[in-house]
């Protein structure tokens, strides 16, 4: 289908947007790499009278590592991300999380901010970012604020950005020189959204777990943070007992949608088989 007509603008500076966005309202929507509103436009599910285009906008793109944060600008591509050498150093579950999106042609061209700002379930980076207890820099007319993504996420396609914010950039704590990391992804074709997938952060003491961190993909209504599944590893060995109960409280927080995917309790099945083989996969990497 072809979309409604819409006056397009491209402006040069964040204030610009968010000035934009403030005098246009419900009737304006920004657009970065269009992979999800694109196709709503032309489904006619979304009908914008004015889109704002912010390819042109300065200081949005970019990633830099100083001291314990690295910080992302919001129009970073997936395909910037994986070639990143701070990110493949300090920070790499992004950059595999990052590889299992769609394919190379939606990476070159999808951006980091993108995939996490809207709110989709389905978006893979929204959990890595809730792992990683990360906070979006968030730009309005009354400045700039930070909201934890582990606090960003309210419903399918809700949010705690406001109508005249912009998603400017992803600041992310630097994980613990060592640390185990996985992100683990069943789909059904390249290119699909989840059935279910799971990001996991481990810190190690020895063979005691120190700190994890546990986030689910596509299995509710937003990401979940899996708070009481990272606590059922902390302070112990990880072992075969301590990853089924880990995975078990994970399924508890599943509220997954019957689809062409599979019936809700085979996908919830399927978040905690994730869980089981991103646990092991971390622990795996941080034990060397």
């Amino acid at each position: 289908m072809i979309p409604g007509a819409f006056e397009y603008h491209r402006p040069g500076s964040v204030d610009e947007v968010v000035k934009l966005m403030t005098k246009y309202g419900d009737d304006g929507r920004v657009i970065a790499g269009g992979h999800s509103l694109l196709p709503m436009m032309k489904l006619r599910l979304a009908v914008p009278e004015h889109l704002i285009d912010l390819r042109d906008v300065e200081g949005l793109g970019g990633i830099s590592h100083d001291g314990g944060t690295i910080t992302i600008g919001a129009m970073t591509t997936q395909h910037e991300a994986l070639a990143s050498a701070a990110l493949g150093k300090h920070c790499p579950i992004l950059q595999e999380a990052s590889a299992q999106i769609a394919d190379p042609q939606v990476r070159y061209v999808g951006t980091i901010g993108g995939n996490v700002a809207n709110g989709d379930p389905g978006n893979d980076l929204p959990a890595v970012m809730q792992a990683l207890d990360a906070s979006y820099v968030l730009h309005g007319p009354e400045g700039e604020r930070e909201v934890p993504a582990r606090g960003f996420y309210e419903g399918a396609f809700d949010t705690a950005m406001a109508e005249d914010e912009l998603l400017v950039a992803i600041k992310v704590p630097v994980p613990a020189a060592g640390h185990g990391y996985s992100y683990q992804k069943l789909k059904r074709k390249v290119g699909d959204y989840a059935t279910a997938a799971a990001a996991v952060i481990l810190t190690m003491d020895g063979d005691t777990c120190a700190g994890a961190a546990i986030a689910l993909t596509n299995v509710g209504d937003t990401p979940l943070f899996a708070e009481a599944a990272g606590e059922a590893l902390v302070g112990g060995k990880i072992d075969e007992a301590a990853i089924a109960k880990a995975a078990l409280e994970a399924k508890k927080i599943t509220d997954p949608a019957s689809d062409l995917r599979g019936p809700a309790d085979y996908r919830t099945h399927v978040a905690g088989v994730m869980v089981q083989r991103a646990i092991a996969a971390a622990l795996a990497r941080a034990n060397g």
